[in-house]
């Protein structure tokens, strides 16, 4: 009999990769992953550590694995064919060496993707450089980085990634806990100035997901990432509001599946869950939206041939 991937979603992340031979895509893209140099990692799962205390909720890591080398089998087994490795900087002076071991680290790693970073300062050559190494993406982290995005000192970098077409993949929501220059009304502004900017908002800029839709209408290049959004831990804290995936049907093909993975206090088998739930919701998404989110759209957001579209499901 014929599994339904709609109403048979992924039970757990074993039964991955029989849902996505159902549902008819030869593996997930995966456009919000996070590898980083060992020492950095460790950093951010102490903080995740302490998530009680930033968070006032626990934040137990469900793939918490030293090795690289585990996380990545991982991910294999999972069925994820392609990924960006996201990093960001915290302070002046990082963004420069982590662009160029997420550069080495796509280039030598499986199914990884060239990726780098920006931090607002004197000299963003760095960043030129590895749009020209062939660099798909560059994560922006707001919050943790706490720097206004409008600094004029990024100018230039946002004027790059316009012409370029290069997304930014932009952590600028509120969520999980503000910053001093985190909301959506603020990179708002950044759009006005770069309109041509290919934007993913991370984690559909959590909690301001209807002005996260309000930007996917207005600007044609911006797009939402499912990471950690409507699952069960994050809808706890931040859900989502009455109508909210109607509203998604109308940008259906700007949705790209990001997971989080490792930092994720879940098995990935719920964020496809998820999807399958908003595709069952609304008549007008169904099986192909979530072909879409999983393969289509990150693949031509990362710059990744498409094939998706002529599978049947099995």
């Amino acid at each position: 009999m014929t599994r339904d991937p709609l109403r048979e979603p992924p039970v757990d992340d074993a039964d991955v990769p029989a849902w996505l031979a159902a549902l008819g895509v030869p593996g997930i893209v995966d456009i919000h992953v996070h590898f980083m140099p060992a020492r950095l990692l460790a950093r951010v799962w102490e903080y995740f550590d302490r998530a009680a205390q930033h968070y006032g909720v626990p934040w137990p890591l469900r793939y918490r694995l030293d090795a690289e080398q585990e996380r990545l089998a991982v991910l294999r087994e999972l069925g994820v064919t392609a990924f960006a490795p996201l990093v960001y900087p915290h302070k002046p002076g990082m963004a420069a060496a982590l662009t160029q071991w997420a550069l080495d680290f796509g280039r030598r790693t499986p199914g990884a993707v060239p990726t780098a970073t920006l931090y607002p300062e004197p000299s963003g050559e760095y960043l030129r450089q590895a749009v020209d190494a062939g660099a798909r993406c560059v994560k922006v982290h707001v919050q943790v980085g706490d720097y206004d995005p409008r600094d004029p000192l990024l100018d230039s970098s946002w004027g790059l990634l316009a012409e370029s077409g290069v997304p930014a993949i932009v952590h600028c929501g509120h969520g999980p806990i503000p910053g001093r220059h985190t909301g959506l009304e603020v990179f708002a502004e950044v759009l006005r100035r770069h309109p041509r900017l290919t934007v993913v908002l991370a984690h559909a800029a959590m909690p301001e997901y209807d002005a996260a839709l309000r930007l996917v209408a207005r600007y044609p290049r911006v797009y939402l990432d499912t990471t950690m959004v409507g699952v069960p831990f994050t809808e706890a804290l931040f859900p989502l509001p009455p109508g909210w995936v109607a509203r998604l049907a109308d940008h259906a093909d700007r949705v790209a599946f990001g997971s989080d993975f490792p930092n994720i206090p879940y098995p990935y088998a719920v964020q496809l869950a998820t999807l399958c739930g908003w595709a069952l919701a609304d008549p007008r998404l169904g099986v192909d939206f979530v072909r879409s989110a999983v393969h289509d759209t990150p693949s031509r957001l990362l710059n990744l041939p498409v094939t998706a579209g002529s599978a049947e499901p099995g």
